[in-house]
């Protein structure tokens, strides 16, 4: 099965070093993940504040990367699905 949310997006630049909800907060984070419309970094579902899926319920920004040095995978929480990060967005990724 293919994502079909992937379909018109560009490679977006993180908005952030860290998650930028924990770094507003003084939270903490174990995974950060790339929202790869609008580029916003958050922290994983193992992480207390489980920003990135927050941002999901928000924006309906569906698809997002693993923000994490050379891992090169990519979620659709529409689809649930998982899979390999597109090619173009490579250089955004750690």
């Amino acid at each position: 099965m293919e994502c079909k949310h992937v379909r018109g997006l560009r490679p977006v630049a993180p908005r952030a070093r860290g998650c930028e909800d924990c770094l507003r907060i003084g939270g903490q984070w174990v995974h950060l993940r790339l929202c790869l419309r609008c580029g916003h970094v958050g922290c994983c579902d193992s992480s207390p504040n489980r920003h990135a899926t927050a941002h999901w319920h928000e924006t309906s920004h569906p698809v997002i990367a693993s923000w994490e040095p050379g891992e090169r995978w990519a979620w659709c929480y529409a689809d649930e699905l998982d899979f390999d990060v597109p090619e173009e967005f490579s250089a955004v990724l750690r």
